[in-house]
């Protein structure tokens, strides 16, 4: 289901943006280039009348579609994609990977009323910079693309503090299990694994491997109860501290 229009509120709210990285701040000669995507035009509207009273961003296109935000990107070059997750022919997540290789230099913020962990995993891995919330302010959106603009990740609070929990729960799970020879996985799961991993999405990993997409679930499935994991990103991350794959 597309996520409905949520109104953002004034800028007078408190909860603030989670920046991590390089200090924002770096003084530009060229406005930065945002390209919106989203299914509702509204809030498309929305954003761009909001955007158009910065002096230093600039709209320079929109998209109701993961598909259409691919082509657009790789027409416009933007130097910001600023995202919905859930939307109608092609998801935002889905198209994070296409549009990072027809547009390399775009950084992609997804703005979504979705807090699910798996989301905002899933965003990550699909090489998404900030995950934000349609709750923050209209302030914050300017803010928060200018400081992705400049190098910075930015979440929003309430994922942020989701993140750092389950990966605090994930490192005492692993602490716990230390002594504890690693479970085998059969070849195939580890095929299956190792397409997870980049990103790929049950029906994707199903394609390259030639079975079905409900095979795929239950080799996941499967993976997770022998690594007793409880997600993918988990599985990935245990995997890799553990040797049992390599990303390179």
């Amino acid at each position: 289901m597309a996520d409905t229009f949520g109104p953002m509120r004034d800028a007078d709210a408190g909860d603030g943006v989670i920046g991590m990285g390089p200090d924002a701040g770096s003084s530009r000669q060229e406005p930065i280039r945002v390209l919106v995507v989203d299914d509702h035009a509204l809030f498309r509207r929305g954003l761009e009348i909001v955007l158009a009273a910065e002096e230093d961003i600039q709209v320079v296109g929109e998209a109701g579609d993961g598909a259409e935000a691919v082509d657009k990107a790789a027409d416009l070059l933007p130097d910001i994609v600023l995202m919905d997750v859930r939307m109608p022919k092609r998801g935002g997540i889905e198209a994070c990977t296409s549009i990072k290789e027809v547009a390399p230099s775009a950084k992609i913020i997804m703005l979504t009323i979705s807090d699910e962990e798996a989301d905002l995993y899933d965003a990550i891995k699909a090489g998404a910079t900030g995950y934000l919330l349609k709750e923050i302010s209209t302030d914050e959106v300017a803010t928060a693309i200018r400081a992705v603009a400049d190098g910075q990740s930015q979440i929003s609070p309430s994922m942020a503090s989701k993140l750092l929990t389950e990966f605090k729960s994930m490192i005492q799970r692993t602490d716990e299990r230390r002594l504890v020879p690693a479970p085998r996985l059969t070849d195939r799961e580890l095929e299956v694994l190792k397409l997870v991993a980049t990103g790929m999405n049950n029906r994707d990993i199903a394609k390259e491997l030639f079975i079905s997409e409900n095979t795929v679930k239950n080799h996941v499935r499967n993976i997770l109860e022998k690594l007793q994991l409880h997600s993918r990103m988990e599985a990935v991350v245990y995997a890799m501290r553990e040797k049992i794959l390599e990303i390179r």
